[in-house]
């Protein structure tokens, strides 16, 4: 049995193919690739996949990495899907679900992309990498490196959270803290590395083709956990946009194996006012987004102010009669007390920001009673704890 059905690369936007067996950035025309799969070799069946290990690599046949060892793994995949029965009664949505990312390795959704990213690159034969990150992509991905035995370079915000920090620093990778925003991390990493291309791998957002393939599990597996159905609305915080991007990919790709059937959920992409270059595009009906002046906003993985794969978010979008919705900073970290009161989740400022849209989407009717709406959390709220304030009494013990 084949452990990988891939075929080739592909762009989205000029259509040309190219080599999957070698390593690859971008296409020439500067778009980002993606991995396609030969489906009709795949004869796994949903069944199969049950008696597998529960971890994101029980779906193998629809991953890049072509050789079961040389899979890097932590353990990640596999996270709950959360019934809110609480938080949904409160909201008007009854059947409200929550996907908790937090719970994985390095205590974020990145370790999705990373654990595929770091894979396959080792097998193609990477020998370092290097990458911006806005906090979680760079812990993650220097936790795998370090697991590959690849050593890799991160630049982050100053500003960037600072376990995150830590992290990294553990890990044995090259920190460099830059001041400046996500996009200025990236103009120093390129300037850094290009005199040592392409012996050190640029492995930045989309600027390779299989992060996004580590974060398309996240689709999966909601269809799995559903019972091989789909929810009828998925909302997503976005920042560069891959999760959304490799849900809306993955659920495409069962459809056509025949493992689920029907509309795709409605995709919601989830911004915030400080830093809404998606929504701003889309309420105005374009095909990709400007770069956001000034970009700032309690949820820092939301902080790109322009994203490579915009026409890719803006796509699915539009293609599933999604929306994009922007939040306050101030409904953000309400919404993040309300969750932790209500259902005992400490979830990420960017968590958080998909209940605040939940509750716009409901209000404005968007949302309907019915509606089966899966939330996306996608990190843990203990790499954030500045995010909310103590205020206990301190008391003296009995005599």
């Amino acid at each position: 049995m084949t452990f990988s059905a891939l075929s080739h690369l592909e762009c989205p936007r000029c259509g040309r193919t190219h080599d999957a067996q070698s390593l690859t950035n971008l296409c020439a025309c500067g778009s980002p690739l993606l991995a396609r799969y030969d489906l009709s070799a795949v004869s796994t069946t949903p069944s199969d996949v049950a008696t597998r290990t529960p971890d994101l690599w029980r779906y193998h046949e629809l991953l890049p990495v072509q050789s079961a060892s040389s899979v890097v793994t932590l353990g990640e995949g596999m996270t709950p899907l959360l019934d809110l029965a609480r938080l949904g009664d409160l909201l008007g949505l009854p059947r409200l679900k929550m996907k908790d990312e937090g719970l994985l390795p390095t205590g974020s959704f990145k370790a999705r992309g990373a654990a595929v990213g770091v894979s396959r690159a080792s097998e193609l034969g990477a020998r370092a990498l290097s990458m911006p990150t806005n906090g979680n992509a760079g812990a993650a991905w220097a936790a795998y490196a370090a697991r590959a035995g690849l050593p890799i370079t991160v630049a982050m915000p100053v500003a960037a959270p600072s376990i995150n920090r830590t992290e990294v620093a553990v890990a044995g990778a090259e920190l460099v803290l830059v001041r400046g925003h996500i996009g200025q991390a990236g103009a120093w990493v390129r300037e850094a590395v290009a005199d040592r291309i392409p012996e050190v791998f640029d492995v930045s957002t989309l600027k390779e083709p299989y992060r996004i393939e580590g974060k398309k599990t996240m689709g999966l597996e909601i269809a799995e956990q559903l019972g091989w159905r789909m929810p009828d609305v998925i909302v997503y915080p976005t920042g560069g946009g891959v999760g959304l991007i490799g849900i809306h990919k993955a659920l495409l790709e069962l459809r056509e194996l025949g493992w689920v059937s029907g509309e795709l959920p409605r995709l919601v992409s989830v911004q915030s006012t400080g830093c809404a270059p998606i929504v701003a595009a889309f309420d105005a009906g374009e095909r990709e987004s400007q770069p956001w002046p000034d970009p700032r906003t309690v949820a820092f993985g939301l902080t790109v102010p322009k994203a490579l794969g915009d026409f890719l978010v803006l796509d699915a979008l539009y293609a599933t009669r999604g929306t994009a919705v922007a939040v306050t900073d101030q409904q953000i970290l309400e919404d993040l007390s309300v969750a932790g009161r209500l259902e005992g989740l400490f979830l990420s400022p960017e968590g958080a920001a998909t209940v605040s849209a939940a509750r716009q989407l409901r209000e404005t009717g968007w949302l309907g009673e019915q509606d089966d709406v899966v939330l996306l959390n996608t990190g843990n709220g203990l790499v954030y704890p500045d995010t909310v304030a103590v205020d206990a009494p301190e008391v003296d013990p009995p005599a």
